[in-house]
């Protein structure tokens, strides 16, 4: 039985404020670490943009986490993009086609950005946007399993890896990507990050043998096959993803 879930996102790089390279050295960009008070899981940010200054609000979370963005802004063309953790510039979530509110689950633990900009069209003009952003994260992480009880690959935080079968979008020569796995249980529950071409990566959340997250920007379909789970994104993306690699068995 195929299973869908729409992955509320929309497109790699449009509308991204900035052309390729390290946005850290964009001297357009300012980052800024989220922090919510004692007891508190949810906080208000109000501040403003003009022309092509952008800013980055970092949020650090755990796989299996939901987070919960909502933004109020002055300027109709002034959106917010989710960067998901190691990305410069490629967004999970792109506002100025899916709406200035998400909620999802996260696949991974580290930082996510969440990217206020302007569209370029007002950038040129050097308009300017007032705004208000709501930022919660909700739910109890899901804690890698013990190295312990579940060996890592040495100098990293993957328990195991595999070749797996792919079709990736732009490369229809790879027909083998490398596949990575974070467990978090030894009942179907792992991050497994699957990697092709030059740095590009899928980050999938398993709970219990059933996807719940990842970082792709397409609806996302999964059936279970024998000892597989196929998962697509859109069109353009399949990945096999052998059971034995979520459970070690």
């Amino acid at each position: 039985m195929i299973k869908a879930i729409t992955i509320i996102a929309a497109a790699l790089f449009l509308a991204q404020p900035v052309a390729a390279g390290a946005a850290s050295a964009d001297p357009d960009r300012r980052s800024e670490r989220v922090h919510f008070a004692r007891g508190m899981a949810s906080t208000v940010i109000k501040g403003q943009i003009r022309g092509y200054r952008y800013v980055d609000y970092q949020v650090r979370a755990g796989a299996g986490q939901a987070l919960s963005i909502e933004m109020q802004t002055s300027n109709a063309a002034s959106y917010f993009n989710i960067l998901p953790p190691d990305s410069a510039d490629v967004a999970m979530f792109n506002g100025s086609l899916a709406g200035n509110r998400f909620s999802g689950v996260l696949p991974a633990d580290g930082d996510y950005s969440i990217r206020v900009y302007l569209m370029r069209s007002a950038a040129r003009r050097n308009e300017s946007a007032r705004y208000a952003l709501s930022i919660g994260v909700s739910g109890q992480a899901l804690a890698a399993t013990l190295a312990a009880e579940d060996a890592l690959i040495p100098g990293t935080p993957f328990n195991a890896s595999a070749k797996v079968a792919c079709t990736v979008p732009f490369a229809p020569k790879v027909k083998e990507c490398d596949a990575f796995v974070i467990r978090r249980g030894f009942d179907g529950t792992a991050t497994v990050e699957v990697r092709w071409g030059e740095g590009m990566k899928r980050r999938i959340l398993f709970v219990r043998h059933e996807v719940v997250g990842a970082d792709s920007p397409e609806t996302l379909d999964f059936e279970r096959r024998s000892d597989f789970t196929i998962v697509r994104f859109g069109s353009e993306e399949r990945f096999e993803i052998p059971e034995a690699l979520l459970t070690g068995g």
